[in-house]
């Protein structure tokens, strides 16, 4: 019988334990089944271990990440019997490193969540960039928590997006209750068929156009960037983009487009230009969907920009 386990991330005091409690009681989910439930780490919330009984929960502390064996998770597998696993995981250990290790046979990793606290995430991404990289690279759903009406969606998304494009975000008031967050104004005139995307827009302006490749359908745009790589191959087109720190120092990472120019052999990878070309939206069979693809109008040498990009 296959056992499905579920891993929740997060910083201490994100919501993790709430959250995992909540799902429990929530009858769509919980239907008498036997679980067994790990925790690597005590957190503001605690769990009532007879209330946890009335929901057939067994509790096992881990203390140490270097518990985390394939022998000791066999051990769990043969004294608890469960019939699905949950695991709080340390906000200060690699899930990474955690995904190495060999699950029992029965056992199936079928969804990583990661809690957040949007209150204090800039500061964990001034401070502990590589930190919340490790909780966030692996996850499919991301809840943010705690978020009020200063709350800048944008930064929360796209700091996000730059790192796992292709997780859920949920947004959910102080209260609990969803949030969709209206989405910020943006530093540029999005509704102009001629933009021009100054250099500390790069970033939020990358991330609209990811997500919304059709609403710039056949505008203008004018930007400045870096020759990633020019097709030699396919003699009219060149990548194009700046340099994003995703991770860390040692973890750069290039954010840029496709762009078709007739003279593209005439360009030298890591030159710097100033781009005006046309948004025409594409499919794109790697991404599996639409992306935006640029045709150019005018490509000239400009300064080079000494900026990651970021985007808030």
């Amino acid at each position: 019988m296959e056992v499905p386990v579920y891993l929740f991330t997060g910083f201490l005091d994100s919501g993790k334990s709430t959250f995992i409690q909540d799902t429990l009681r929530d009858p769509q989910f919980h239907n008498q089944e036997k679980t067994l439930l790990l925790l690597c780490e005590e957190g503001e919330v605690s769990f009532d271990s007879s209330v946890m009984a009335d929901y057939h929960v067994d509790i096992v502390t881990v203390e140490k990440e270097s518990d985390l064996t394939y022998e000791f998770l066999c051990e769990l597998q043969r004294r608890y019997q469960p019939q699905r696993v949950m695991i709080e995981f340390n906000g200060m250990w690699k899930v990474t490193e955690f995904l190495e290790v060999e699950y029992p046979i029965e056992w199936i990793l079928v969804q990583i969540m990661t809690t957040i606290d949007a209150s204090t995430f800039a500061l964990y991404m001034n401070n502990m960039r590589s930190l919340v990289y490790e909780q966030v690279v692996h996850s499919e759903l991301i809840i943010f928590n705690r978020c009020d009406n200063s709350t800048k969606k944008s930064f929360l998304r796209g700091n996000v997006k730059a790192i796992n494009a292709k997780a859920q975000i949920i947004y959910e008031g102080v209260d609990g209750t969803i949030n969709q967050l209206a989405d910020d104004v943006l530093p540029f005139d999005k509704n102009s068929d001629m933009l021009t995307i100054e250099s500390g827009d790069y970033g939020l302006w990358y991330m609209d156009i990811m997500e919304k490749p059709q609403s710039y359908e056949d505008k203008r745009v004018t930007f400045e960037a870096q020759v990633v790589e020019v097709d030699r191959f396919h003699q009219d087109v060149f990548l194009i983009g700046r340099e994003a720190m995703v991770c860390c120092a040692d973890d750069i990472q290039m954010i840029g487009f496709v762009v078709h120019y007739a003279k593209s052999t005439q360009l030298k990878s890591g030159q710097w230009v100033r781009l005006q070309a046309k948004v025409h939206c594409e499919y794109d069979q790697q991404y599996d969907g639409i992306v935006p693809v640029l045709y150019a109008v005018s490509v000239n040498s400009c300064e080079a920009l000494d900026d990651y990009v970021n985007f808030s």
